[in-house]
């Protein structure tokens, strides 16, 4: 889905994420005024979905991504329903909740998308008994399912250096739009490694947010929550550079956004995930590196390098320290040593 986390959690949204380097907005709650008249829509479903989507974005301050991805999740489940016989929303219950999940356990999805779609129908099923446009929680007795922990794959320190050292080559580098783009990339990476921001906060950052004097961001959060983090001193050099002769170049049009798209509008998640792909394969680095495995490898790192869990828990924005944890898993290398040298029959 791309939207990760859990949908009873807030997230921030608002700025940007717009696809294209455009300059992206909230996402639309469509027409209704979602005040409980559990029979508007036809068969219910209409009116519940649109008074969800608006208190996602009104009330729970979610990103255009994250409501886009759970209107897509409540048609997959109005279209089950509909193939069990079950059109209106008044005939939706347990067993269908439960049967769309099987559905897709069946298929093949992946534990993590079906964890996500069950707290999607837990919360979608309380807002609708809440609003009137289900007599009862259906969902209160759908149990809950976790997404198993895995341990992430992590770049190592000296792949991470590899990585912010690689420059494009080629003649194509050597045009002014191209340099830009460069330029603007170098920071992207700075940043992503340096301060382990989620790819959502990086898009989101404006030229106001930035505290040059202290090294700090301030990074707009999930849950509307702030938090100033620091940038590393090749960061803030990367950032001078771009700010001076990268921006200028590609800002066609007044934008606040920090960092710009190929048009001059606000740089969207999509276009970072190609661009680190694309200079992880340039620089050797395991396939598949994702702005939010460069945010593994920071948190990985700091704690190899003596960062106590809590210092790591605030740089990355966590709400809870067990979320912190598993980014900052003990490498076996660091376990082995930490043994060797601390068991007394090692």
């Amino acid at each position: 889905m791309g939207t990760g986390g859990d949908p009873a959690a807030t997230a921030r949204g608002g700025r940007g994420d717009s696809a294209g380097g455009g300059n992206g907005g909230r996402a639309g709650a469509g027409p209704g005024d979602g005040d409980g008249d559990g029979g508007s829509g036809g068969d219910g479903w209409a009116g519940a979905v649109e008074a969800f989507v608006r208190h996602l974005v009104a009330e729970r301050d979610r990103s255009p991504e994250t409501v886009r991805a759970y209107r897509a999740d409540l048609a997959g489940l109005r279209a089950h329903a509909a193939a069990a016989g079950r059109t209106d929303l008044l005939d939706l219950d347990l067993a269908v909740l439960r049967g769309w999940l099987a559905g897709m356990r069946s298929a093949g999805a992946a534990p993590a998308t079906i964890a996500r779609r069950a707290s999607l129908a837990r919360v979608f099923s309380a807002f609708a008994a809440r609003r009137g446009f289900l007599p009862d929680d259906v969902g209160a007795r759908l149990a809950t399912t976790r997404a198993p922990r895995r341990i992430p794959q992590v770049l190592t320190a000296a792949q991470a250096d590899r990585l912010l050292e690689t420059r494009p080559r080629g003649d194509r580098a050597q045009e002014p739009r191209d340099v830009a783009l460069n330029l603007r990339d170098d920071l992207v990476l700075e940043i992503l490694y340096g301060s382990a921001v989620r790819v959502s906060e990086l898009c989101r950052l404006d030229i106001g947010d930035v505290d040059h004097e202290r090294r700090l961001l301030r990074v707009h959060g999930k849950g509307g929550r702030q938090r100033s983090v620091p940038f590393s001193v090749p960061a803030a050099g990367a950032l001078d550079v771009w700010l001076t002769r990268g921006r200028p170049y590609l800002a066609t049009r007044v934008e606040a956004a920090l960092l710009l798209g190929a048009r001059g509008g606000r740089l969207d998640p999509r276009s970072v995930r190609r661009l680190v792909q694309a200079r992880g394969a340039a620089a050797g680095v395991p396939t598949g590196l994702t702005p939010h495995g460069l945010r593994h490898g920071a948190a990985t790192h700091m704690v190899e390098g003596g960062a106590d869990l809590r210092s790591v828990q605030e740089l990355l924005g966590h709400a809870s320290l067990s979320t912190t944890q598993i980014y900052t898993h003990v490498t076996p290398e660091r376990l082995r040593a930490a043994f060797d040298q601390a068991h007394p029959r090692a």
